[in-house]
């Protein structure tokens, strides 16, 4: 069944010859968005000192708009649960509002006092949007209402606590940085497999070498590769988990947690 016309490699090949018609520019624009917000998710993840094995729960994207296909490869990518795309960024900053003496002191002179107090204690989230909506932003004083215009407030932008943001070119993500103790387990046993793939390459493994695994240490660490031991193993190509091993063996330190490692070859 050998066919002996064959090239002696597929380095050895012609190039196939372009077909126009097969290349898709709506495939290549969304592909192009993809990778956008993927850098910038990635950019996040560094701001935020944020390992990539580390799940977190959810990234908010402005700016652009993608089908479920091109959000499940972010996802991937950038190892969060949920990608979702918002119309604006408000739900992702804190507002805060201060009167803009200039054109308030003039307007309303004695008053501005109790202005100033009322708009230290607003919702940022809730007034901005009103702000935009309605164009003004009225206040309940007991002297009476009083509407303000944009230009009448200065308004000051922060990242809401438990989001890193990173905006460019028109597209704002957002990474919600809150680690529930759930995703903190989860990126424990990602950095178990991490480490046990890196002995795999020190020790000389084959790609295809069945292994077996002993894991000492921190008590958590030790509870948590009992607890996903199938998990590990079928990502390591592992057989077992041993209490006691001889073979390579590494000490690590996890996120703060110590570890002795070892790996044989079954």
């Amino acid at each position: 069944s050998v066919d002996k016309s064959a090239p002696e490699s597929v380095h050895l090949c012609d190039f196939p010859a372009v077909n126009e018609a097969w290349i898709l520019p709506e495939l290549e624009a969304d592909m192009e968005q993809v990778l956008e917000i993927v850098t910038l998710g990635r950019a996040a993840r560094n701001g935020a000192n944020i390992k990539n094995r580390q799940p977190l729960a959810v990234m908010y994207v402005t700016g652009r708009t993608l089908a479920d296909y091109f959000q499940q490869i972010i996802e991937e990518e950038l190892n969060v649960k949920r990608v979702e795309f918002l119309e604006s960024a408000d739900a992702m900053m804190d507002y805060t509002f201060k009167p803009q003496l200039k054109t308030l002191g003039p307007k309303y002179g004695k008053r501005l006092g109790a202005i100033r107090t009322a708009l230290s204690g607003l919702n940022g989230a809730a007034a901005k949007q009103e702000l935009d909506t309605a164009g003004v932003l009225t206040l309940h004083l007991p002297d009476g209402d009083v509407a303000l215009g944009a230009d009448d407030l200065l308004i000051e932008t922060a990242q809401k606590e438990g989001f890193f943001t990173v905006s460019d070119n028109g597209v704002t993500v957002a990474l919600d940085t809150r680690l529930s103790d759930e995703l903190i387990r989860e990126g424990y046993v990602r950095e178990l497999v991490s480490k046990i793939q890196t002995m795999r390459k020190e020790a000389d493994f084959n790609v295809t070498d069945h292994i077996a695994v002993s894991i000492h240490g921190s008590d958590k660490l030790v509870q948590l590769a009992a607890a996903h031991a199938d998990e590990i193993l079928g990502d390591v190509l592992g057989d077992r988990m041993a209490d006691t091993l001889d073979g390579y063996t590494k000490e690590w330190d996890i996120n703060g947690e110590q570890a002795v490692i070892t790996v044989a070859r079954v």
